[in-house]
């Protein structure tokens, strides 16, 4: 028999409980503490060894409970609650090679600082070194992807005064660890029988507080980031996700005269005039990048995907100027070696410490007014490139993909956007929009894998619509995640945009589709495949809408985009060459219009 705990600590009683009964209590009080922490998402994956923590999961009203077939994909999925929410999402599986599907989801949360905790199911030690089934090395199996480690070992009621603490630390380590938000992995091990009755939990702290509660000082000192003089001198803030809040930004640019290069991941490419969307394509003109080379650079937030900004800040920095990195984890987020100062503080924190210190004067006017010349030509080259390649030939060029989506979603959608291509074309082309939509992306690790799952699970904990903007590539990739339980609803409403080129098409814009012959570079890179996208949606029973034209395009994001449950819309691309020769157009096109406001035209710069 299997009774349910309550959270007053009632349940079974027995003067001597029986192994199943103390592992059920066990686990029912760690969800006890995780429920008292504030956790409200659990997914779950079906297996055998895992069920007396399903089970404990599933007995509570307060969480939402997703059950997902494939563990691979139920990392990602709780990856997107954890982006969502920014409150950490359990993940439940069994034992074995189960558990090792959750190791790309990890180093996901891991490198982008979401908040996971990840509950692997074990056998006992009498059954590992003697070939028992579905038995791996389990210890430590994440490595140094996660922000702690806990194995209690099988569940022994010698340790029942130690289970609370083990409940609230777990959920703090998640959120509140000194490296920042994160996973957390608890191996658990179970022995046979796996049902068992739950007794009376360990009493809790009164009140429903859990047993440990981390605090942290209200204020911190962030003398570096005032002592460092910033006025009246001609800098820049470049802004990614994270940045901090966006009036917070453009207040200080304002008083500093300073441009917001803003990624559109960060919630600062709105129409101000201090905002600059459009960076990649102005810095690739060397004569607008020798202009406008800044004597003080800010970075908040996670970087761009831009390779072509990271140069300028590279060159900007070897010829003289500051650079500073705020970094509330110690992260060491510097690949170039270029900061001069390394502030540890929230973004938010530094803006506020600086907003509060007295207003000096700043920049020379024509410093701003050089960048904002510069983004109007650019918005204005880009705008008429797109414009001009639309014609008789049937599909889009991924950058007019990108630019149509984001101005066609309500403000109220959130887009989670693929590594590779989508994720670069939405950074280089789409402008400053009034009514932007939250904009997300797995850029820890830069990985394909688990974007459908990642928007499932951002939808799930997500009030408005979600698209997910994504390759044919990616969307094979995490075929699993299309499967949709019969007896469990699909929660929310989650749009995936399939941009279907063939391939990959990031590749192409590499040295190897020059070098290489076809036929090689198409086997080994561009991997084109057999598989209909639409059919493979169909297949899963899901709703499917073919777009080969700008206006089937918005009328497919119109018709599906918050519908309830999940939907595709495959969105025929023009051939891979074809979409490296309308970047070429459109960079081309943007370096002569920038170049020549400087007297400098550079037509061939790439």
């Amino acid at each position: 028999m299997v009774s349910v705990p309550k959270p007053d600590g009632s349940g079974g009683a027995g003067s001597s409980p029986s192994p199943g009964s103390v592992q059920a209590t066990f686990v029912a009080t760690l969800v006890d503490e995780w429920v008292r922490a504030g956790l409200t998402e659990a997914v779950v994956c079906p297996g055998s060894r895992s069920t007396p923590l399903a089970l404990a999961l599933a007995a509570r009203p307060e969480l939402e409970l997703h059950v997902r077939l494939d563990e691979r994909g139920a990392g990602f999925f709780a990856v997107g609650l954890g982006l969502a929410t920014g409150r950490p999402a359990v993940v439940c599986v069994t034992s074995g090679t189960a558990a090792a599907e959750l190791h790309a989801s990890v180093l996901e949360a891991d490198a982008s600082r979401v908040p996971m905790l990840v509950c692997t199911a074990d056998r006992p030690p009498e059954l590992h070194d003697v070939g028992a089934a579905q038995t791996i090395d389990q210890h430590r199996l994440f490595g140094a992807a996660t922000r702690f480690f806990a194995e209690p070992g099988v569940p022994d009621g010698t340790t029942r005064a130690t289970w609370r603490s083990l409940g609230a630390r777990l959920i703090a380590e998640t959120t509140e660890g000194p490296l920042g938000p994160g996973p957390v992995h608890v191996n658990l091990a179970f022995r046979e029988p796996l049902l068992g009755e739950v007794e009376q939990l360990p009493p809790g702290r009164p009140g429903g507080l859990p047993w440990h509660r981390v605090a942290r000082p209200a204020t911190m000192s962030l003398q570096l980031g005032v002592e460092v003089d910033l006025a009246g001198r001609r800098g820049i803030l470049v802004v990614g996700a994270g940045g901090g809040p966006p009036e917070r930004v453009l207040a200080l640019a304002e008083r500093l005269g300073w441009p917001v290069l803003a990624d559109p991941r960060s919630g600062c490419r709105l129409p101000h005039p201090n905002v600059v969307a459009a960076a990649d394509a102005i810095l690739r003109s060397e004569t607008a990048a020798t202009a406008l080379s800044p004597e003080v650079v800010v970075l908040l937030g996670e970087r761009w995907a831009s390779k072509v900004l990271a140069g300028f800040l590279s060159s900007a920095s070897r010829g003289g100027a500051e650079v500073l990195v705020v970094d509330p984890w110690w992260r060491w987020s510097d690949p170039d070696r270029q900061a001069d100062s390394l502030i540890v503080a929230s973004a938010e924190a530094w803006l506020d410490t600086v907003l509060e210190a007295p207003a000096t004067g700043g920049a020379d006017p024509s410093w701003l007014e050089r960048w904002q010349r510069c983004e109007r030509a650019a918005q204005a080259a880009i705008g008429a490139e797109l414009v001009e390649e639309a014609g008789p030939e049937e599909g889009l060029s991924e950058p007019a993909i990108s630019r149509a989506l984001l101005g066609a979603l309500p403000p109220t959608a959130t887009v989670l956007v693929a590594s590779s291509m989508p994720v670069r074309d939405i950074e280089w082309f789409t402008p400053a929009l009034a009514a932007s939509p939250r904009v997300l992306s797995n850029r820890g690790v830069n990985g394909i894998d688990g974007v459908s799952s990642t928007a499932q699970g951002v939808a799930a904990a997500n009030p408005g619509p979600v698209v997910g903007l994504l390759g044919d590539l990616a969307f094979l990739h995490d075929a699993s995640s299309l499967v949709q339980g019969a007896t469990s609803e699909q929660a929310g409403s989650c749009t995936l945009v399939v941009v279907d080129n063939g391939g990959g098409a990031i590749f192409e814009f590499l040295p190897q589709a020059a070098a290489l012959p076809e036929s090689t570079f198409e086997r080994l890179f561009g991997t084109p495949q057999r598989t209909d996208v639409a059919a493979v949606a169909r297949g899963f029973g899901l709703v499917v809408r073919e777009a080969h034209n700008a206006e089937e395009l918005l009328a497919g994001l119109h018709e599906l985009v918050g519908s309830k449950g999940l939907s595709v819309l495959r969105v025929v691309a023009r051939p891979r060459p074809s979409n490296v020769a309308t970047h070429d157009r459109i960079h081309a096109r943007v370096a002569e219009r920038v170049g020549a406001l400087f007297g400098h035209p550079d037509p061939e710069s790439n």
